[in-house]
């Protein structure tokens, strides 16, 4: 008996909430949607810094990649023709 009236008035103070909830969901959608549109314009995420290319593309120099991401095509077909990913590496000078 003690524990069907605890879970009566356990289910009454949710009920309470979801009602005080569902309110002010209906008070507030275009708040709600200004605050979501005004996220997509500006992240606030922390800067990173820029990632160094580690492999380069010796038939154009101008393709790097930095081991980020997906292989590149270049890198790819490389690797399958036999050659290993230490060909491609970038020496920098320490």
């Amino acid at each position: 008996m003690r524990l069907a009236s605890a879970l009566r008035a356990e289910k009454a103070v949710v009920e309470n909430r979801l009602k005080q909830l569902r309110r002010r969901a209906e008070t507030q959608p275009a708040a709600r949607a200004a605050k979501s549109s005004r996220a997509a314009k500006s992240p606030d995420r922390r800067p990173y810094p820029a990632v160094v290319p580690k492999y380069r593309n010796p038939d154009r120099p101008s393709e790097t990649w930095a081991g980020r991401g997906k292989t590149p095509r270049w890198l790819t077909a490389q690797l399958k023709s036999g050659r290993r990913m230490d060909d491609f590496r970038i020496r920098h000078a320490a």
